[in-house]
């Protein structure tokens, strides 16, 4: 930040002033958890969304209690204002320092850095190993809270110590601090791990550690996402694909994942092979390109899977289903000629633009990830596919922004990220533009000349994840799903069981053969208890009937959202609820 005395309502305006200030604020903190203990040794702390955090190894287990008594020395600093100065040394005197210091954690970082000057940041009594920016002086920060706190491995491997990670948020008002909190609030109350175990959808076990077992509730709202994927892609022209789990090494060398991946993946022996389970579905899907001879006139060629594949994350890492180790990708490839790419591009596109709007998801924001420092393949062909991915979004007339060197590592890549009711973004979407692949698994199309040509590969997929856009799908709803997704529709609460079961059982059959999913409550409770119970499991519509709704040969209706509907005929409740499932209506 600039040294010019600044007003703090003009400084806020500056674009560049919270990340400096968030920055400036995870100092502020180490300072403060250094002052409460002195034996500290200090991992990392950067800049997150919304906030930051620091690693530490320290003598003691954190409580939430620590939180309050580090937020009130942290104030303290602020209130002394003390200065962020910058210094320059040499990497022989960083590793001199912070071998005096007894930080083993910074040492083995500066250890690693090029030869040169190391710029080291001081505030009060902290000095940390830091590339900036920083605000001017810590007067300068703003409204901060400490959130929570969590186990960490230095440097995210579970090979490592485990460190204990102290979170917080901050922004530049109180207002915009208050209303960030009101949002966690809510998000809390929306957890989909929460509602996942009351809605009976998922469950994890310690026999298999972050693997989801789905239930059957859950597996309904996967197969009605699977079922509408389906139909588009077969409007799209794709033609559906399974590939195996288990592969031999030999194919992850070829395809590039066993130098770039290999971590993250499982691997088995068969009849004295080496074998890994599959991360990815892409190699598979060149092998069924390469099962036969392709003629331009074929291409675009498209393929689809719903293919399930195994990722190893480490423990600490693992969230519900936002972060599990085996998961299904509504996974993609397109094989194309180079003429053909910018149209194939386009078409994904709005392929992804018209599942979004579908499942509520109106605001997002598109991003172009460029060349990583590890890749695969020519420069060229780099630029090749970075100028497609851009043009076919200007051609949409989308604005998007540029991450470098955030591309994978076989080529560029656009990115989705869908904005959900909280204001939070999730990335999901991916096209990616890859020249390499296909030439490592020799794989051509014929041309007009009769000679072989290296098609383009284009990987997409839409949802990602699915176990996570299901997550997204509970919280962005609070579990309130729309009417063609929900597990149970309609649930028939008799008045009285000994009296009105045989009329409800009537009105389920009717129901059903219109193929909704329809149960009926006939335990021995009251109407008020059953409709609270149908409440809490999120049934979309509750038909409650009685002496007069026999007599009438009707149904009265209490949907979960909304007011009452009152008596009607069952043809009439039908048409309403057909139209709102099979248009895939939100409410």
């Amino acid at each position: 930040m600039s040294k010019k005395k600044k007003d703090k309502k003009e400084m806020i305006k500056d674009e560049n002033y919270v990340h400096a200030m968030r920055h400036s604020m995870a100092h502020i903190m180490a300072e403060a958890v250094q002052d409460m203990f002195p034996e500290v040794q200090f991992g990392i702390g950067p800049v997150i969304d919304n906030g930051f955090y620091y690693d530490f190894e320290l003598p003691r287990t954190l409580i939430p209690e620590d939180l309050k008594l580090i937020e009130k020395k942290m104030k303290h600093i602020i209130k002394q204002r003390n200065p962020f100065t910058k210094e320059m040394i040499s990497k022989k005197e960083a590793i001199e320092f912070f071998d005096k210091a007894n930080e083993p954690f910074k040492k083995e970082l500066v250890e690693e850095l090029e030869d040169g000057e190391i710029s080291l940041y001081r505030s009060g009594k902290f000095v940390d190993l830091c590339k900036g920016p920083h605000l001017d002086h810590t007067g300068e920060a703003g409204a901060f809270k400490l959130t929570h706190i969590s186990g960490a491995y230095w440097r995210g491997d579970e090979h490592n110590k485990m460190l204990q990670r102290i979170y917080g948020v901050a922004f530049a008002t109180k207002e915009e601090l208050e209303e960030h909190l009101k949002m966690i609030e809510e998000a809390k109350k929306r957890d989909h791990r929460e509602i996942g175990k009351k809605l009976d959808l998922f469950s994890f076990h310690p026999e298999g550690p972050g693997f989801p077992f789905w239930h059957n509730k859950g597996v309904i709202i996967l197969q009605e996402i699977y079922g509408y994927m389906r139909e588009q892609l077969k409007k799209r022209n794709y033609e559906e694909t399974i590939t195996p789990p288990i592969l031999h090494e030999e194919l992850w060398h070829r395809s590039g994942h066993w130098d770039k991946f290999r971590e993250n993946m499982y691997f088995t022996e068969i009849d004295d092979r080496q074998f890994a389970i599959k991360p990815m579905n892409c190699p598979g899907g060149l092998l069924i390109y390469n099962n036969r001879l392709h003629s331009y006139k074929e291409l675009p060629m498209r393929s689809s899977e719903f293919g399930l594949v195994h990722r190893h994350e480490p423990s600490g890492t693992l969230h519900g289903l936002f972060r599990v180790r085996n998961f299904t990708q509504d996974d993609a490839h397109s094989f194309c000629t180079p003429v053909q790419l910018q149209d194939e591009i386009v078409d994904m596109i709005e392929f992804v633009i018209d599942t979004y709007d579908l499942f509520g998801f109106g605001e997002y924001k598109i991003y172009v990830a460029t060349k990583p420092e590890k890749y695969i393949g020519e420069d060229e062909a780099w630029d090749k596919a970075t100028v497609a991915l851009e043009e076919s979004l200007k051609k949409k007339k989308l604005d998007y922004e540029i991450k470098p060197g955030e591309g994978a590592f076989y080529g560029p890549k656009i990115e989705f990220n869908i904005k959900d009711c909280l204001g939070r973004y999730w990335q999901l979407g991916t096209i990616q533009v890859d020249f390499s692949m296909p030439k490592r698994f020799e794989a051509y199309y014929i041309d007009e000349n009769g000679e072989k040509q290296t098609p383009v590969m284009v990987h997409r997929a839409i949802l990602g994840s699915m176990e996570r856009f299901v997550a997204i799908l509970l919280e962005h709803y609070a579990g309130n799903l729309p009417l063609w997704l929900a597990p149970e529709q309609v649930r028939i609460i008799p008045v009285s069981t000994e009296k009105h079961a045989e009329y409800a059982n009537k009105i389920k059959e009717e129901l059903e053969k219109k193929e909704f999913r329809v149960t009926v409550d006939d335990a021995l409770e009251s109407v008020g208890k059953k409709i609270r119970n149908a409440e809490l499991m999120k049934v979309n519509y509750m038909i409650i009937v009685g002496d007069k709704d026999i007599e009438n040969e009707t149904v009265s209706v209490r949907p979960l959202q909304g007011d009452d509907m009152g008596a009607m005929t069952l043809k009439d409740f039908m048409k309403i609820i057909k139209k709102e499932r099979d248009k895939k209506e939100i409410k």
